[in-house]
């Protein structure tokens, strides 16, 4: 990991997790540690409505959370619409210490990196079910309660697990922007750097 993201890391390793999170959680682990004792593909695709702020973090930190404990996850993300990876959430990944290569201007594609060798994360916005994503054997992590309320189906997932986020959307172009952008990816970062720990802890 880069130097900065890895103090990042252990940062927010240290944040309390109350217990109803770690009930939610460990839905996703449950999934996970099934897939991988019957070895099956691992695969989650992070979904919110715009497939903008939340769910791109879930991505990424998703990802980088597996690759530290060596797990072999595909990480996605998807929405009910096409926009745009929001910049103020690109900023956060950024200030964290990720590198970040953008692509593009209406929907940006944008390259993602946790080490000088990683492979990047590709991450822009887009449907569900967008060609790149998987179509079969994967879990579809719903991120916000419109998605997913609103989303009752998802063709060909094989599990549908709610881990809900506020949106820091809430606080754009206040003075608080940068801060709340910030907090919401250290929760989210925390809460799957929990997961994938708990998930290496079964040694799979």
């Amino acid at each position: 990991m880069y130097s900065n993201l890895e103090a990042k890391i252990q940062e927010i390793r240290q944040r309390p997790i109350s217990l109803d999170r770690k009930e939610q959680i460990e839905m996703l682990v449950t999934y996970m540690k099934d897939n991988l004792q019957q070895g099956k593909p691992l695969r989650l695709n992070f979904i919110c409505t715009h497939n903008s702020r939340r769910s791109q973090l879930s991505q990424i930190w998703a990802q980088t959370a597996a690759d530290y404990f060596n797990i072999p996850l595909q990480s996605y993300s998807g929405g009910v619409e096409e926009t745009a990876f929001n910049e103020r959430a690109v900023a956060s990944l950024q200030r964290f210490g990720f590198q970040v290569n953008k692509r593009g201007h209406a929907n940006p594609v944008y390259f993602v990196f946790h080490t000088e060798d990683s492979r990047p994360m590709i991450a822009f916005s887009k449907i569900y079910d967008n060609p790149i994503n998987p179509h079969q054997q994967f879990a579809a992590v719903m991120t916000c309660s419109h998605a997913d309320e609103n989303c009752p189906f998802i063709p060909g997932a094989s599990a549908r697990i709610p881990l809900r986020y506020e949106d820091p959307k809430a606080f754009d172009d206040s003075p608080e922007e940068a801060f709340q952008y910030d907090e919401r990816s250290a929760q989210i970062g925390s809460e799957l750097f929990y997961a994938f720990e708990r998930l290496s802890s079964y040694g799979l």
